[in-house]
């Protein structure tokens, strides 16, 4: 067995493939050893992905379904909302784990292997990889595999949790509407957190109805499920299946993952703090963070340089404070935001491609007191 390559990529989920998928189709990386290590090569459809866009990504083709419009309800706000020249979309994992393994194993020089990861050093100018079935060396390893206990052992940043558990469900008559998502349904009972219900429908009988939270504890799995049933009753559905399941805790962090670099291990994914830190969105930041990691490691600037550093981290830094002190504010700040029934700006200041005159509207509709505040404790820190 091969235990040397030119790039080692650890964990095969949406980071790991998306970088190994750009690095297959660059010329630059065709006669580079790359393998994918992960445990588990055979994933099934264990979460879904949203996103807005104008223009088709690389993952077009895998789309599973799209809707012209989003619906923001609670604090006195019910606004249908026409994002164009966005679209959002759902993709489905198990889709895009076969997308991107049909088209890697096209290439020679791309090696898939399931082993579970135990440690990873750098000693000797080369990264040391020890798994369940061997050791392997790279002078490049791209390591994806989160550390939660990173987060629990730090108290320099905020940390919060998008936590939610999900039911796609069938029901009997048709109660949902198939052109529209239910992006933020603050209606539903805040009890003193951040609450929402997450609605994707796919026809007037079919949906993903996710309970989310933006806060720091998790619930029990009853209390979620509870509020879903809530939800479906308040629609006025008793009849329904269950036709899947799926639950998740995203951090929602602006700690510094990077520092954790070495000269020879990079951080990437979750693990190297690609999830927006003020939403747990992580799709769209994927794909920019993991076309620019390209470009930076074509550069062949040392690991230890790699920086993600932008101004919007600030706006996430105090957002997070904000939440942290008065998570009871949570469905306020957000409904207020889009209480104009427009998006543009707010999908822009969200993708990080926002212009001062977007921010300074995202700015006027925060809550000014708490937000100063937090403000000044971040840049204070």
């Amino acid at each position: 067995m091969q235990t040397h390559y030119d790039y080692i990529i650890l964990g095969a989920g949406l980071s790991g493939l998306t970088t190994a998928l750009r690095m297959a189709r660059d010329p630059f990386f065709s006669k580079k050893s790359i393998a994918i290590i992960d445990q588990d090569l055979n994933k099934s459809n264990d979460r879904t992905w949203c996103f807005w866009e104008i223009e088709p990504s690389m993952y077009e083709a895998i789309v599973s379904y799209t809707w012209p419009s989003v619906l923001i309800k609670g604090e006195g706000v019910h606004s249908h909302i026409d994002i164009a020249p966005y679209t959002y979309k759902k993709i489905e994992s198990a889709g895009l784990y076969a997308f991107v393994k049909a088209e890697l194993s096209q290439h020679s020089n791309i090696t898939f292997i399931e082993a579970s990861v135990s440690t990873t050093t750098t000693l000797d100018g080369k990264a040391t990889v020890t798994t369940g079935i061997g050791i392997f060396e790279s002078p490049a390893v791209l390591n994806s595999i989160y550390k939660p206990s990173l987060l629990k052992r730090q108290t320099q940043a905020v940390v919060l949790q998008q936590h939610f558990i999900g039911w796609f469900v069938k029901t009997q008559k048709p109660v949902f509407d198939p052109e529209q998502a239910t992006y933020m349904d603050f209606s539903i009972k805040q009890e003193g957190h951040c609450r929402f219900m997450y609605v994707l429908p796919t026809s007037t009988t079919e949906a993903l109805l996710e309970y989310t939270l933006f806060s720091e504890k998790l619930l029990s799995k009853a209390e979620y499920e509870n509020a879903i049933k809530t939800y479906l009753k308040n629609l006025g559905v008793e009849n329904y299946e269950i036709i899947d399941r799926e639950q998740g805790s995203i951090p929602m962090t602006t700690y510094d993952f990077t520092q954790h670099n070495t000269a020879h291990i990079l951080h990437i994914g979750t693990a190297g703090g690609w999830t927006k830190a003020s939403t747990g969105y992580t799709f769209t930041h994927t794909l920019k963070k993991s076309k620019s990691l390209l470009d930076f490691l074509k550069s062949d600037t040392p690991f230890t340089s790699y920086n993600i550093k932008n101004r919007w981290q600030f706006y996430d830094a105090v957002l997070l404070e904000v939440l942290a002190k008065h998570n009871e504010q949570g469905a306020s700040i957000f409904t207020r935001m889009f209480k104009k029934g427009k998006a543009g700006h707010i999908f822009r200041f969200l993708d990080e491609e926002s212009s001062l005159t977007d921010e300074f509207k995202v700015v006027l509709s925060a809550p000014k007191i708490p937000f100063l505040k937090a403000a000044l404790k971040v840049v204070f820190k």
